[in-house]
Formats: C-alpha cells, sequence, structure tokens
C-alpha cells in the first residue's frame, strides 16, 4: 500500500473487495473442505454417564453415630484411586474385551493409561446438588460405554461399602483394644487404692472423727482407770493402817512378857509362824511409811522421828521373841483381823488389775494419737490416688462410651443402614457421539475460513505497491496529475 494513511469510502472499499475475492474465496474453500473431510472420517466416540446419589444413613444420628465422618469429596478420591488402580481396570478390560485393536500396538501399561483417561467422575458445581455424582465412560461403541460405565458405577459402590465396613471395623478394634488397656489401668489402680487402705487402716481421713471420738473416750476411760487405781491404793492404805492399829497393841506388851522355853510348841504355835510373819512385814511397813512422812515433815532430831525410829528398832528386836509370836497368832484369830486381810487381799488384786488396765489403754492411747497425726499425710496420699484413680475411670468410661458407639455404628454398616452410594439414573446407550461434535467444529472451520481469507486479502492488499488512483501517483512520484483517463468498460448489446 503506497498511502497508508488515506481513508476509504465504501465505494473502495468495495472495489478492494472485488480486486482480492480470489484471496478471501479460495482459503475458505480449503478449510471448509478440510473440516468438512475431518468430520466425515473422524471416529465417534459415545460418552455413558451414571448418575449416583448419595443417600443419608436410614437411622438417624440421634441415635447412632457414623463412625465415618469424611466428606463425600474426601471418599470419592479414595474410592475413584482404588476402582481406577491397573488390577481393577485390567480385570473390568478383560471381562468386557476392551480396546481389542489398540491392544495390537499398545502395552498393558499404556492400555491402562487410555482407559483412565476415558473416565471421567463429574461432582455437581452447586451446593444443592452436591449429594450426588456421575461415572461417565468413553468409549467408540455405545453398547460398550453404557455397560462398562453401570460396571464403573457398581464398583464405586461396592468399594464404598467396603471402605465404610473396614473404616467401622478398624474404629472399633482400636477402641476395644485402648478400653482393655484402660481396663486394666483402672483395675491397677482399684488395686493400689485397696492396698492402700488396707495397709494405713486406721489412720484414712474418713476414720479421723472416728478415732477423735475413739480417743476422747478412751481418755475418759483412762482417767476414770487412773481414779479408781489411787481409790484403791488409798483403801489398801486405809486397811493396812487398821492392821497396824490391832498388832501395835501386842508389840508393845509384848516386851513385858518374859519369854519362856518349852521343849516343844504346840501346834496352834506352829500354825502361827507364818501369820506371824505377815504381821511383821505388814508392821514395819506402816512404821517405814510413818517414819518417811516425818522426816519429809521436820529435822531427825524431832521426838516424833525419834519415836518413830524407836519403835522401829523395837519391832526389829521383837522379830524373833516367842512373845511376839504368840501376840500374832492371838489377834489373827481375830475375825476383824481376817476379814481386814481378805480387804486388803481384794484391794492388791484391783490394783493389779486397774494398773493393767491403764497401761492397756495408755497403749491405746498411744496408738490413736498416732493415727490422728498421721491422717494429714494419708489425706495427702489418698487424695492423689483418688485423682489418679478418677481420671482413668473417667477416661475408662468415655472409651466405653465411644466403644458401643463404634460396636453400633459396625453393625449399621454390616446392615447396610449407614450411608450409601445408590444408583438413581443408571447409564443408557447414547444416540448420538460426544465426539466429534459436529456443528461446533463446522461453525469453528467457517469462521475459520472466514477470517483467513479475509486476513490474506488484508495482507496482500498492504503489500500492493501498484497505482490504484491519481493520489497514488502524486505520493510516488511527487509530481502532479494532470488528468486521469476513467476506465472504458464494455456494454453489452
Amino acid at each position: 500500500m503506497i498511502n497508508p494513511a488515506k481513508s476509504y469510502t465504501v465505494e473502495e472499499y468495495i472495489e478492494i473487495l472485488r480486486r482480492r475475492i480470489w484471496y478471501i474465496i479460495i482459503p475458505f474453500l480449503i478449510i471448509t473442505f478440510g473440516v468438512s473431510v475431518y468430520v466425515l472420517f473422524a471416529p465417534r466416540l459415545y460418552k455413558a454417564s451414571t448418575l449416583v446419589l448419595v443417600s443419608p444413613q436410614k437411622v438417624p444420628e440421634a441415635f447412632v453415630q457414623a463412625t465415618v465422618t469424611s466428606k463425600v469429596e474426601e471418599r470419592l478420591q479414595s474410592i475413584a484411586q482404588e476402582v481406577m488402580s491397573r488390577t481393577r481396570l485390567e480385570l473390568v478390560i478383560n471381562e468386557f474385551r476392551l480396546y481389542e485393536k489398540e491392544k495390537k500396538r499398545l502395552s498393558r501399561e499404556e492400555i491402562v493409561e487410555l482407559m483412565q483417561k476415558n473416565i471421567k467422575i463429574e461432582l455437581p458445581t452447586k451446593k444443592e446438588e452436591r449429594g450426588s455424582f456421575a461415572i461417565s465412560f468413553i468409549s467408540s461403541d455405545p453398547n460398550v460405554a453404557t455397560t462398562v460405565a453401570n460396571r464403573l458405577a457398581s464398583l464405586f459402590i461396592e468399594e464404598n461399602l467396603k471402605i465404610r465396613e473396614q473404616q467401622a471395623v478398624g474404629t472399633t478394634e482400636f477402641l476395644t483394644n485402648e478400653l482393655s488397656l484402660s481396663k486394666e489401668r483402672l483395675d491397677q489402680m482399684e488395686t493400689a487404692v485397696s492396698q492402700y487402705k488396707r495397709r494405713f487402716m486406721g489412720e484414712l481421713p474418713e476414720q479421723r472423727d472416728a478415732n477423735l471420738k475413739i480417743l476422747e473416750q478412751l481418755q475418759n476411760q483412762y482417767q476414770r482407770v487412773g481414779e479408781n487405781l489411787r481409790a484403791a491404793q488409798d483403801r489398801k492404805l486405809f486397811i493396812q493402817k487398821q492392821l497396824s492399829d490391832l498388832e501395835m497393841p501386842i508389840s508393845s506388851s509384848a516386851p513385858d512378857m518374859a519369854p519362856q522355853s518349852s521343849g516343844k510348841k504346840d501346834e496352834a504355835t506352829l500354825s502361827s509362824d507364818t501369820g506371824a510373819s505377815n504381821a511383821y512385814e505388814s508392821q514395819k511397813e506402816a512404821l517405814t511409811r510413818n517414819l518417811e512422812d516425818l522426816q519429809s515433815k521436820y529435822k531427825e532430831s524431832h521426838p516424833d522421828v525419834i519415836i518413830a525410829k524407836k519403835k522401829l528398832a523395837d519391832l526389829e528386836k521383837k522379830k524373833n521373841a516367842d512373845g511376839f509370836k504368840k501376840d500374832t497368832a492371838t489377834v489373827k484369830k481375830d475375825p476383824r483381823y481376817q476379814e481386814l486381810k481378805n480387804q486388803l487381799t481384794m484391794a492388791d488384786m484391783q490394783i493389779k488389775r486397774f494398773g493393767s488396765e491403764e497401761r492397756i489403754i495408755a497403749d491405746q492411747i498411744g496408738k490413736y494419737r498416732s493415727r490422728i497425726e498421721q491422717s494429714p499425710a494419708r489425706e495427702q496420699d489418698m487424695a492423689a490416688l483418688l485423682r489418679q484413680y478418677q481420671s482413668t475411670k473417667e477416661a475408662y468410661e468415655r472409651l466405653s462410651k465411644k466403644s458401643q458407639d463404634a460396636q453400633q455404628a459396625e453393625n449399621l454398616e454390616k446392615r447396610q443402614k449407614g450411608e450409601q452410594f445408590r444408583v438413581i439414573d443408571p447409564a443408557r446407550t447414547p444416540e448420538k457421539p460426544f465426539s466429534p461434535d459436529i456443528p461446533k467444529i463446522l461453525l469453528i472451520g467457517l469462521c475459520a475460513g472466514i477470517g483467513f481469507g479475509f486476513g490474506l486479502a488484508f495482507l496482500r492488499e498492504q503489500t500492493d505497491r501498484s497505482f490504484h488512483e491519481a493520489g497514488d501517483v502524486e505520493i510516488a512520484l511527487g509530481l502532479k496529475v494532470l488528468a486521469t483517463i476513467p476506465r472504458i468498460g464494455e456494454k453489452t448489446a
């Protein structure tokens, strides 16, 4: 084009179109012919689709909670990987004798890859329609496409049931094992608590109030026994004083009596020797106790102290005197004296019994005091054990509840009452080929032919350096055009 800045009129565009008409027609015809030939001889591919509905579980989740909680999209990925694996697809290829022609030039891996490309899993784009999905298969035979699509849908349904059941069974087994371990830990904690209670029985915190009450009772009992012991001791002293009073007059008159000797003691004197010895001991004990009391109050030079020492010395002198023994024997025959001796014996027995009871009660008081003192430490240990036991028990109860729920979910899946894939629109034999799309290809070819033709004409016009009007001559040569000869055409007669 000599003058690119020139503006054209409609008549000039028509003139250019008339001049370049063959540049438009020839590419258009060539492209249109090629597209028509492709459409005529291209292999026909048919697509059959099966619509599968994701049916929710038949038992409300408020009663039985499903163990499979993943979304449909996530499960479809794992199911598709399993169904479209090499092993599964080879079984389908052998079952329906697919790709017989391709087997002659392709390996088994390439045939499996070809079938994987021909399988399409389509999820709905709208949220309200995501409870379903479509499984499609593309083949050159419409009947084969239909059969394989339905077969693939059944494989998806079977694999979904298998995966759900395996997951439910695996969950149940895992929870059962965990429940068994938790039960062992709970038994160990129960054994530890019971052993601790047996080991420190009586020192447990719940027994502290009872220990305090028992300690109070023991202290009261100890006080009463002490009072009884002191009363028995006082009674013994009183009885001993009475015996001393009975024996003292005889002992005081004993020195005035001259000792008499005889070749043979009578039977009364022999039987009274033991009584005389007891009387001597009781008198000596009374005089010694009286001397000690006086010495604690007075000095050694006090007359009462001197008299008491003299009485004790006189008693020692009269120990072996026959007169003493005879007088003692006479006193022992007195009923009053025998009664006092019996009371003295009873008093000794009571003192011994009360002393023994006092020691036993003192030991028990020490024992219960020790229990009460150890109670805070036992309370801390027991609290720690009970916390561990309670946490272990709560964990066991939670696992037990989950295990029961998992068993119910497993029964739900085995009875096929859970979420399922159900075919609601099985694949039908397609009446029209899926590929090629003839109207679309023809439209594209028509548009391509027209566009390529006009483009070629435009390109030819831009590279044309010939003169078509006077302005082109003036621009190219720089000379003014004086006159032009119009085109003269022949008129038809």
